[in-house]
């Protein structure tokens, strides 16, 4: 009962939001449009490694196939036997901010939040595919990224209505691989693909057409730049471009 009550609060909370999101926002190309999975995972949690591998399956797909997966390590295992080297408060706030806006009395590890509307248990498979298909009908705004030196240039469409968001840069690398020696996976050697190095707010987007030009962190593999409404957390676009 719980579990079915569950599904369909994700269902109505995934209807309200396509329902408050911009509907003349400018769609863009289903074979181009990214799709954000985002993984809250630590190497501490004897859980986590089959949905660490889920994150891995995922980020094999990558731009190809319309998917940005993403691995937001926590830190609130830290202290539980193994100091994760990847953690940070950074991506626990952002995992307490999601289970606000879906109105979670807790957070937990492993979680999948995709597209910043759905979550479930990131080593339920089948459901997060459901999600991801799902959320493959919300509307999302172009975003294009282009390289200049060291600096990237964020072009973003506009959806000639008033929108409130906010941009992130993300950095991450693509792959790491660690050898735990304590805690719940001691012994275990861990993979963990497109793992989060930072995540900073960049700037804010109204709706209008908008040009930006950051510098590139080059301390990790790849950048992305997510635009993520402040209303309900819904992420409104995304994109990718390598940097090392």
């Amino acid at each position: 009962m719980t579990y079915r009550f569950k599904i369909f609060a994700a269902f109505f909370l995934f209807v309200a939001i396509s329902l408050s999101l911009p509907v003349s926002m400018t769609v863009a190309d289903t074979n181009k449009t990214l799709t954000v999975v985002e993984l809250f995972t630590s190497q501490g949690c004897s859980s986590c490694p089959p949905a660490d591998a889920y994150l891995g399956d995922l980020a094999t797909l990558d731009e190809s196939r319309g998917i940005l997966a993403l691995s937001f390590h926590v830190d609130y295992w830290d202290n539980l036997g193994w100091k994760d080297p990847y953690s940070s408060a950074d991506n626990t706030r952002r995992q307490r901010t999601y289970a606000q806006y879906m109105d979670l009395r807790y957070i937990y590890t492993p979680q999948m939040v995709v597209q910043g509307t759905l979550q479930a248990t990131g080593s339920d498979r089948q459901t997060i595919t459901k999600q991801i298909k799902a959320a493959r009908k919300l509307p999302t705004v172009a975003v294009q990224l282009q390289r200049s030196g060291n600096a990237v240039q964020v072009l973003l469409a506009g959806a000639n209505q008033q929108v409130n968001a906010d941009i992130h840069m993300v950095i991450y690398d693509r792959e790491h691989t660690t050898d735990i020696r304590r805690g719940e996976n001691s012994g275990k050697s861990i993979t963990n693909r497109n793992v989060v190095r930072s995540l900073k707010k960049i700037g804010s987007w109204t709706g209008n057409e908008t040009s930006l030009s950051l510098p590139l962190d080059d301390n990790g593999d790849a950048c992305a730049v997510i635009i993520q409404s402040r209303a309900n957390g819904a992420i409104l676009g995304a994109a990718t471009i390598a940097i090392n």
